[in-house]
């Protein structure tokens, strides 16, 4: 008789506004439960729990990371938390997926990359578009040679707080970096300009990526600025355009020169935060280390062309020494 699949249990550290949209995130997955939540008081941790059914309530991060019942933990602090709070939860020997930007920049990626190699425990960045219908088909279309080669990619509160790691570039401008990451791979030339505000934060920015295959991608970011949300891949021999929002995309345009548009519906059930979980649980069950569509090696290098970014704008956060 075959027996059901043991399920991932999950623990949230931090009970933001990302934490609620991973918990509704695991509802579309039956092998997924979330059994416990961390905050830094007892308060918002029982309002967490209440809200998701969770049974499990921690005042304290390291009463969450110590859960026995607990087989992999989502990060969904703070940009500036993010090395603290992973460092925590690997030093315990859990399993982590943690909330884009991975962390506030390159150095500090490193050292927490360092620490899961050296403790063998398994640690992905949580870029959930990536793992989209929409983002998966689009690099099978790449593959299959269907717009030929890539050439050129056009995408487009808390958030101005420097203490916090504000602006846009890491909030939103991450995904448009982490897309041309994913098609061209780490920029060998980068020009930028950026606007910042009267906290220090960029709030927008113009970002122009060159590559040594002579891909190009042409960015834009802003967190008080209105903008399309579309990105538009052009290859050799056609187009695809991935309908806005980009980060969340449901719907496709495929351009073929001498052959027209085609449209392609790529729906899904949910907030589309499940994906990342199920590729975690993948690669759990698999003994994986890491994963293959988001690597560690790939998330530092993102993490330092947002470095490289900040440096050209003279914008440095206050915990950075």
């Amino acid at each position: 008789m075959e027996t059901e699949e043991k399920e991932t249990r999950w623990g949230i550290l931090g009970t933001g506004n990302i934490a609620h949209q991973f918990a509704k995130g695991l509802d579309e997955l039956p092998q997924a439960e979330l059994v416990a939540v961390g905050s830094r008081a007892m308060r918002t941790a029982v309002a967490f729990a209440e809200e998701f059914d969770i049974p499990n309530k921690h005042a304290r991060y390291e009463d969450l990371v110590q859960d026995p019942q607990v087989d992999a933990v989502y990060v969904a602090t703070p940009h500036s938390l993010h090395k603290e709070n992973t460092i925590l939860c690997l030093e315990a020997g859990k399993p982590v997926l943690c909330e884009k930007p991975f962390a506030i920049n390159a150095q500090e990626a490193k050292e927490v990359v360092a620490v899961a190699r050296a403790q063998k425990v398994f640690l992905m960045e949580a870029m959930w578009t990536r793992f989209l219908p929409a983002l998966v088909r689009v690099r099978r279309l790449l593959k299959d040679d269907v717009i030929g080669d890539p050439m050129s990619v056009n995408p487009e509160h808390r958030l101005f707080n420097p203490e916090l790691g504000g602006g846009a570039l890491l909030d939103v401008g991450v995904y448009t970096v982490s897309l041309a990451s994913m098609l061209f791979g780490s920029p060998n030339r980068i020009t930028s300009l950026a606007n910042l505000g009267e906290t220090g934060v960029d709030e927008q920015a113009g970002i122009l990526l060159g590559y040594p295959g002579g891909g190009i991608a042409c960015l834009y970011t802003a967190v008080r600025t209105s903008t399309p949300q579309e990105a538009l891949i052009m290859g050799s021999k056609g187009w695809v355009r991935i309908h806005p929002p980009f980060w969340k995309a449901k719907h496709l345009t495929v351009h073929v020169d001498g052959e027209g548009d085609g449209e392609m519906e790529l729906p899904y059930a949910g907030n589309g935060y499940q994906f990342e979980a199920e590729e975690v649980m993948k690669c759990l069950k698999e003994g994986k280390l890491e994963s293959d569509i988001m690597p560690l090696d790939e998330t530092v290098r993102i993490m330092g062309v947002l470095d490289r970014l900040r440096r050209q704008w003279g914008l440095r956060y206050p915990m950075e020494t």
